[in-house]
């Protein structure tokens, strides 16, 4: 996914505190104790939508702005957005919130809460009819793996993978760090988000040369079996909770004949959760995709080819007897500026694509910005009945 918000409310510039790189040396006590939270708390009701999944990212910051909070609810009361994905873990692996879990209270990954009252703000928001999902980012996890090194990704010379930019990322093979992911998404329930969204749930994408250097030492099972595995641990335990769970994929995962590498099958993940989000924003593709010059030039047939491609790979799990997961694309709400040429996003354009999808038997939708502006008028807001 893209960053977080841009709102009157800006995150911090310093980096998280030194103690990041301290590991731990007792890595199995601290997975046991991810499961332990200091308190437990009873879940409150959740709320089920009988449409269709209209929804729009909401960045921690943005929660936790009474400002940005009221006129994204005023939105949602003058269009069809009825549900927001707000951020409970973000892509450096800060908690958004206070947590209970006592391995999150002892790395310290909680110790920048920036929505102050999860709880009210959830029920505020189920008073105006919105279904709230958590979006919980999982092996992206830099502050973990500095934390628990042995958690991370290495390579085979010993040391600590990074990416690009210097970032280090979990071992999405460690069993220890879906226990502790499932911890603090079924804490997420118990504050009462009615879904919980894994983002990042994958490998990092690489190169084969990189691929060849690293060790993902208790490697079992392919890639794509282990999100698999992880995802289906996961729901599992969250559907005890009555909490339905979505995961975010590649838009090119619609399409792809392989996992990508990057552990990310249209089966391994379709069959194991509730909805499945497919990041399909028309500026990612590359010039050529699918036939098309310049993807960003082309909102609507973008959106309809891979959505297409997408109903038909559920069409193939239904005939095997498999339940596919609901269909809700990431759809593009920003402008790819960094691109030449681009266009600009606007209402037009983001019900382009709104409009391709469900001509592609597609009627959910989550619209993503990084600055949480979404362009939607109520003139030309869709029936909410």
């Amino acid at each position: 996914m893209l960053g977080g918000c841009t709102i009157a409310i800006q995150p911090p510039t310093s980096q998280p505190p030194a103690a990041e790189n301290k590991a731990s040396d007792k890595p199995v006590a601290l997975a046991e104790a991810a499961l332990s939270p200091t308190k437990q708390v009873k879940s409150p009701p959740v709320i089920s939508l009988k449409e269709p999944v209209h929804g729009i990212y909401v960045s921690g910051y943005a929660a936790g702005s009474t400002k940005a909070m009221m006129r994204l609810r005023e939105l949602a009361r003058k269009t069809e957005i009825n549900a927001m994905v707000i951020d409970i873990k973000d892509d450096y692996g800060l908690l958004t919130y206070a947590s209970n879990i006592k391995l999150a209270n002892k790395l310290g990954t909680d110790n920048r809460p920036i929505i102050a009252e999860p709880r009210k703000l959830i029920n505020e928001l189920h008073k105006d009819g919105i279904y709230v999902i958590g979006r919980q980012v999982v092996f992206k996890d830099a502050l973990l793996a500095g934390k628990v090194p042995d958690w991370a990704i290495h390579e085979k010379s010993g040391k600590v993978w990074r990416d690009a930019k210097r970032k280090a990322w979990i071992n999405p093979y460690r069993t220890e760090v879906w226990k502790y992911n499932v911890a603090i998404a079924r804490e997420a329930a118990s504050l009462g988000f009615d879904e919980i969204q894994f983002d990042y749930v994958r490998f990092p994408a690489n190169s084969a040369r990189t691929e060849a250097k690293l060790d993902y030492r208790q490697k079992e099972g392919s890639k794509s079996e282990a999100i698999r595995r992880f995802l289906q641990l996961a729901s599992r335990q969250l559907h005890k909770e009555g909490v339905k769970v979505s995961a975010d994929v590649f838009g090119l995962v619609t399409s792809s004949p392989d996992d990508m590498g990057i552990g990310q099958s249209w089966r391994a993940v379709a069959s194991e959760v509730d909805s499945i989000s497919p990041m399909v924003y028309p500026s990612h593709y590359s010039q050529g995709m699918y036939g098309i010059a310049k993807p960003d030039l082309s909102p609507y047939e973008v959106i309809h080819k891979a959505m297409t491609d997408a109903s038909a790979r559920n069409r193939y799990l239904l005939q095997e007897g498999i339940k596919p997961a609901t269909i809700r694309p990431w759809l593009q709400s920003f402008t790819a500026s960094w691109l030449h040429p681009h266009m600009e996003y606007g209402e037009r354009e983001v019900r382009e694509q709104i409009r391709a999808a469900h001509q592609a038997g597609v009627e959910e939708y989550l619209l993503w910005s990084p600055r949480c502006v979404y362009p939607l008028s109520s003139q030309s807001a869709l029936s909410r009945s």
